[in-house]
């Protein structure tokens, strides 16, 4: 969402961009991005410690995840899924309205800009940022948010590694 916000700030108010991303600014962000990821850490923990027993199952994804281990206890653990599944909205729809708000303004200014090569030019920058945000988040509801009932484990498989690996590797190429 910091990445959407900063495109927003540099297409749509090129001028006050350095006033508004100070470095002042850009430290709360990172506060405030930090100390929401770990509330969300520790409620996830919270969560798991609470987990008595396990069902004789195998974990199809390479990494052992909360949320994975809440859907193997044998334990009675509805309240956990209402706050996983609350933490996933609350963790989920937060960050897609802001960015979605920031892509819609983005997109109203470009198309507001007389030059052909100035329209390219942005929605290339911000293209590639919006293609790797659908991939993350679509493969993050599904680790995080997929349905006991229509368990796969290959598809949970491909899902965990492109949440894992792919998505973080298109990072530094969409950042530079």
């Amino acid at each position: 969402q910091a990445l959407a916000y900063d495109r927003f700030l540099a297409i749509c108010h090129p001028l006050h961009y350095l006033v508004i991303m100070s470095p002042r600014h850009c430290g709360f962000l990172t506060l405030v991005s930090f100390l929401l990821s770990l509330l969300d850490s520790q409620l996830h923990s919270f969560m798991t410690l609470n987990i008595t027993s396990f069902k004789d199952v195998e974990i199809s994804n390479f990494f052992c995840d909360p949320s994975q281990l809440l859907n193997l206890s044998c334990s009675n653990t509805f309240s956990d899924n209402i706050v996983k599944y609350f933490l996933g909205a609350f963790y989920g729809l937060f960050p897609i309205s802001g960015i979605l708000f920031s892509y819609y303004k983005i997109i109203s200014s470009i198309l507001r800009i007389p030059s052909l090569g100035g329209k390219y030019k942005a929605f290339s920058t911000c293209g590639s940022h919006l293609a790797v945000v659908c991939l993350f988040l679509v493969t993050a509801s599904t680790v995080y948010l997929g349905s006991v009932a229509s368990h796969s484990p290959r598809n949970d498989v491909v899902a965990s590694l492109m949440y894992t690996v792919v998505t973080p590797m298109l990072n530094p190429f969409i950042c530079s």
